[in-house]
C-alpha cells in the first residue's frame, strides 16, 4: 500500500496521488477469491460473487476491465462482466499481484468503508434487487464499488476521512466548509473525477453526477418522501411532476439509496440522515415506513452475518441498543473540555507524589506505569495512550490506556515506519497536533494510531531515562483544544514520571 506524506489541495494533486495508492488485501481474503477462480466447477457468477467478500480485489478486477477496452468501449457494469472480458487467468494473475497484509496493518478507516460498502450491497440486493431482478448484478455490482473512490483516502489519508465523518455527519457541519478545509476540494469532485478516471459502472457516474448537479430533483424527491403517511397524496403529487416521477424509477437511484442507507445507520439508526434515506426509499419502493424499517433491519443483520469483523463497527449491533443510543455522538464543543474537579486535584497531586518518590515505591515497571497512566488522567487528559520502547527503538507496545477502545491494549507500532516516530524516539521531545499543522504532520503518523485518536489536538511526548528514550505518551482531550492550565499540568506530569523513571532504574543498587 502506497501511504502519502502530505494533504493535496487542488483536484489535479487528489487525482494524482489517489491514482497511485494500491489497495491492500489480506491473505485470507485474497486466497478464498484465487480458491474460486481456480476451481474449473465454479461459473463467473459465482467467482463475482465470491469477490464482493474482497471489495479490493472486486475494485481491481473492474478497473481492469474497463481500462483495456479503451476510451471507445463501453465500461462493464457488473463484475461478471468484467471477469468474462480479461479472462481467469489475467483475474488470476491480478489478484496475485495484489498487495498483501495483515488485517491489523491495513488502516481500520479502510476497512471500516469497505464493510460499509458490503452493508450497501447487501441492502440493495436486498430492498432492490428481487423487485429489479433483471438488474440484480447491476445493483449488487453498483452498490458495493459506489463509495469506491473513497478507499484509497481511507488508506491514505485515513485521519482526513475521520475528521470529515465526525464534523459533517456526526456534527452536522455544513459540508463544503469543512471539505475547503480539510481538502482543499469538495469531497463529491474528487469521487466524481476518480470514477470517470478508472472508468466505473455508469450507474455510479450518475449518482455522483446527481449529487453534485441535480440536486433539484433528489431535494423535491425528499420533500414529497416525508409525508410518508399519505401515500395517495404522494402518488398524485409525482402524477403532476412527470420529470420528477420519471427521474424516481430509474434503476441506477437503487444504489444511491443503498449507500445512503448504510452510511446513514453507521452514524445512528434514528438520526435524521437515516430517516431522510428511510423515507425516500419508502417513496421509491412505494412501501410503508414501518414496513421498509423491518425490511433494513433484516438486510442490516444479514450483512453482519457475512461481513462482520473483529474490531470493526457494524450497524447491525445497534439494533439491540435503545433507539437513544448512538455509537457516535456530537461533541459538545461548549463543555469539551472537561474541567479538573477538586476531587481531581487531590488525586493527581497523590499520583505524582507516588511517581517523585525515591527510592521508588514500584516493584514492577506495570506499577509505574498505571500510575503514571493515572496522574495524565487526573490531570485533565481524557484520552491516555502510554507505550514502552525496546533497547533498540524496534518496536512500540502499548502499556496502559485510559478513554480507549480495547483495541489500544494491542497496539504495536513500528517506529522505522513513521518518520515522527523516529524522530521522537531519537531524543526526548514533544509533537503538539492543532488545526494549524495537521496537514503537515498527520501523514507521517501510522494509522492504526490515528484510528484510536480521531482528534486535531493532540500531544505526542517521549520520555527518556539516562539519556535514552523508553517512553511515549499520546494525550487529547477528546478532540477539544488544550489551554493553558491543561497543558502546565501535563508538563509537571511528565517530570514526575522522568523522575519516577529515574528512581526505578536506580533500585537495588
Amino acid at each position: 500500500m502506497t501511504v502519502n506524506t502530505s494533504v493535496p489541495r487542488t483536484l489535479d494533486q487528489w487525482l494524482k496521488q489517489l491514482e497511485r495508492v494500491r489497495l491492500p488485501v489480506t491473505t485470507q481474503s485474497r486466497d478464498l477469491v484465487l480458491h474460486t477462480v481456480l476451481d474449473s466447477r465454479r461459473s463467473l457468477r459465482d467467482i463475482a460473487e465470491r469477490l464482493q467478500d474482497c471489495p479490493a480485489a472486486a475494485l481491481a478486477v473492474m478497473r481492469e476491465a474497463n481500462r483495456s477496452i479503451g476510451s471507445l468501449g463501453e465500461p462493464a457494469a457488473t463484475l461478471e462482466t468484467a471477469l468474462n472480458r480479461i479472462g481467469l487467468k489475467n483475474t488470476e494473475e491480478l489478484l496475485r499481484r495484489l498487495p498483501v497484509l495483515e488485517e491489523s496493518a491495513i488502516p481500520q478507516p479502510l476497512r471500516q468503508l469497505q464493510l460499509i460498502s458490503q452493508h450497501a450491497e447487501q441492502q440493495a440486493s436486498g430492498l432492490f434487487g428481487a423487485r429489479l431482478a433483471r438488474l440484480w448484478q447491476e445493483i449488487n455490482s453498483g452498490a458495493l464499488l459506489l463509495l469506491a473512490p473513497l478507499w484509497p483516502l481511507a488508506a491514505s489519508q485515513p485521519v482526513v476521512l475521520q475528521e470529515w465523518t465526525r464534523r459533517v455527519l456526526c456534527e452536522g457541519e455544513p459540508g463544503l466548509a469543512v471539505e475547503r478545509e480539510l481538502l482543499g476540494v469538495p469531497l463529491l469532485n474528487i469521487c466524481l473525477q476518480l470514477a470517470e478516471q478508472w472508468r466505473l459502472p455508469s450507474w455510479i457516474i450518475h449518482c455522483y453526477q446527481l449529487l453534485l448537479s441535480d440536486r433539484r430533483l433528489l431535494v423535491k424527491a425528499l420533500h414529497i418522501a416525508r409525508d410518508n403517511e399519505h401515500p395517495l397524496h404522494q402518488q398524485q403529487i409525482l402524477d403532476g411532476d412527470e420529470p420528477l416521477r420519471r427521474w424516481l424509477t430509474r434503476p441506477e437511484n437503487s444504489i444511491l439509496l443503498a449507500n445512503g442507507l448504510a452510511l446513514s445507520a453507521h452514524i445512528a439508526w434514528e438520526g435524521q440522515h437515516s430517516l431522510r434515506w428511510q423515507r425516500l426509499s419508502g417513496l421509491y419502493l412505494h412501501t410503508a415506513l414501518g414496513e421498509l424499517q423491518g425490511q433494513i433491519h433484516q438486510q442490516a443483520v444479514s450483512s453482519a452475518r457475512r461481513h462482520a469483523h473483529t474490531g470493526l463497527w457494524h450497524p447491525a449491533e445497534a439494533l439491540l441498543w435503545p433507539w437513544s443510543e448512538r455509537r457516535w455522538k456530537p461533541l459538545n464543543k461548549a463543555a469539551a473540555a472537561t474541567p479538573v474537579t477538586p476531587a481531581g486535584v487531590q488525586a493527581w497531586r497523590q499520583a505524582c507524589s507516588e511517581l517523585l518518590k525515591d527510592p521508588t515505591p514500584f516493584a514492577n515497571v506495570l506499577q509505574l506505569t498505571q500510575c503514571a497512566r493515572d496522574a495524565l488522567q487526573h490531570c485533565g487528559m481524557q484520552r491516555v495512550l502510554l507505550l514502552l520502547t525496546d533497547r533498540q527503538h524496534t518496536r512500540l507496545q502499548a502499556q496502559q490506556s485510559h478513554g480507549l477502545s480495547a483495541e489500544a491494549g494491542k497496539l504495536v507500532l513500528d517506529p522505522q515506519q513513521s518518520q515522527v516516530l523516529r524522530r521522537l524516539l531519537s531524543q526526548p521531545g514533544q509533537l503538539r497536533l492543532s488545526p494549524d499543522n495537521m496537514a503537515q504532520f498527520s501523514a507521517l503518523l501510522p494509522g492504526s494510531l490515528k484510528s484510536l485518536f480521531i482528534s486535531q489536538h493532540l500531544i505526542l511526548r517521549s520520555i527518556a531515562n539516562q539519556g535514552h528514550v523508553a517512553m511515549l505518551l499520546v494525550v487529547d482531550q477528546h478532540g477539544a483544544p488544550f489551554n493553558e492550565t491543561q497543558l502546565q499540568a501535563f508538563g509537571k506530569t511528565v517530570q514526575c514520571i522522568e523522575r519516577a523513571l529515574g528512581s526505578f532504574a536506580r533500585r537495588g543498587r
